[in-house]
């Protein structure tokens, strides 16, 4: 199953689909230190290659772009591709932030829409937040060209869109530990198949979720904990070297040496990984800071996001801040690290302990800065932001697996009919 991957990130959707047995072609991201990582790990990769076209630049691009400068090529694709996939920007739909019709990335789901259009793949994935299937508020519309998003959602606009070219569409919301992410991060799903067929996508997704837990050796019937996730990354009892991967100096990481038992799910992360995880650089942060987070540890209830009565005594204007429960799902790891403090140490989470929240192997490398400020924040697209905004590789691998299988399912009873003909 070959596919392509829009609005890719730093290839979360691409890396599970890879895992599941599907073949990448291409990949579109605009933002160079997300395509970086993308590039690093998956197209030019020491465990994958991507099928690359030979006319595609390899960089960084928009879907814009892509579609005014190699038009006349993307055609060739046309009838070759099994499957798209994308996460078109998703901060116009976002419960979490301030939502907005007239947001400019809100209309890169329509560029997706068009590149559908040309390319007319078997299957297409979309990927999106919960919000995505919110209706925008009436006094919210800035023009005319709004009363699409007023009067239904986003998803229901694409979906009707999907549906007058041909496709059968399902689609609902999703809790990514269902699949075995140590997290609960609720997202909206579009799954669209070309052919006519009986069966609810969408629903043989959330069929399979038992079964695909099985095929990793996790066990279906409890979800996966933060303690599983990154027990081994604490710095309890670890010696302490300056960071390997970081080009600011005075930061350390723990010298890590992988458990001598592990965990089911420590199982999955560390499979193809014998060596030392990148990403491990801990926070430097002032004494202050330190005493802050013990007094959140104090006046929280792990698990959940810092009460505004507790906020208000602490003098905190942060919105949401939460401390991990040790024995339970992460709340959703979004792109700002000081979102969320260790269940047993004062201090932000690694980029790594956020990535194996997130799924991501220890293989996995991350490229760039770790974070980025001011001016550069609306440009820059460093380590943490890449993980949070990377959709889990294990409930991509899950939507892969589905798909392989159905296609595996639709060739065998084709045979039949094959050797009648013949």
């Amino acid at each position: 199953m070959r596919f392509i991957d829009v609005f890719a990130g730093c290839g979360g959707l691409s890396l599970g689909l890879l895992n599941a047995g599907c073949h990448g072609v291409a990949a579109i991201e605009k933002n160079p230190m997300a395509f970086e990582t993308l590039r690093h790990n998956l197209i030019d990769g020491k465990r994958f290659k991507f099928e690359w076209p030979d006319w595609l630049p390899r960089k960084a691009m928009t879907c814009e772009q892509f579609m005014d400068d190699y038009k006349s090529r993307i055609s060739e694709l046309a009838g070759t591709i099994d499957l798209m996939v994308g996460g078109p920007p998703c901060q116009g739909f976002s419960t979490a932030g301030r939502r907005n019709p007239a947001d400019p990335r809100n209309k890169m789901a329509e560029q997706y829409l068009e590149l559908v259009k040309i390319i007319r793949p078997n299957y297409i994935v979309i990927e999106n937040v919960s919000g995505f299937n919110s209706r925008f508020n009436e006094e919210k519309k800035t023009s005319a060209a709004d009363e699409k998003y007023i009067k239904r959602s986003y998803a229901d606009y694409i979906s009707e869109e999907l549906s007058g070219l041909g496709y059968k569409v399902s689609r609902g919301k999703i809790n990514c530990a269902v699949f075995g992410v140590p997290q609960n991060r609720y997202r909206y799903l579009i799954i669209c198949a070309k052919e006519e067929v009986k069966e609810n996508l969408f629903e043989e997704l959330i069929k399979s979720a038992c079964g695909f837990k099985k095929s990793k050796g996790l066990d279906f019937d409890r979800s996966v904990t933060v303690h599983d996730a990154i027990a081994d990354l604490e710095t309890t009892n670890k010696k302490l070297i300056p960071s390997t991967d970081s080009t600011m100096k005075r930061f350390w990481e723990i010298e890590y040496k992988a458990p001598d038992v592990l965990s089911p799910y420590l199982k999955v992360m560390r499979e193809g990984c014998s060596g030392v995880p990148n990403s491990l650089r801990l926070p430097n942060h002032k004494p202050d800071t330190i005493v802050q987070f013990v007094k959140f540890r104090q006046a929280s209830e792990p698990g959940k996001s810092l009460s505004k009565k507790a906020r208000d005594l602490l003098g905190l204007k942060k919105h949401a801040i939460t401390v991990l429960a040790r024995n339970y799902p992460s709340p959703t790891i979004t792109t700002l690290p000081d979102d969320i403090i260790h269940y047993s140490e004062p201090r932000i989470l690694t980029a790594r302990e956020t990535a194996r929240i997130q799924s991501f192997p220890d293989w996995f490398e991350f490229t760039g800065k770790y974070t980025t400020g001011g001016k550069s924040r609306k440009l820059d697209c460093p380590r943490y932001t890449q993980i949070g905004n990377a959709v889990p590789p294990l409930l991509s691998e899950a939507i892969g697996s589905m798909l392989l299988a159905r296609a595996e399912q639709e060739q065998i009873l084709l045979e039949p009919l094959t050797a009648m003909d013949s």
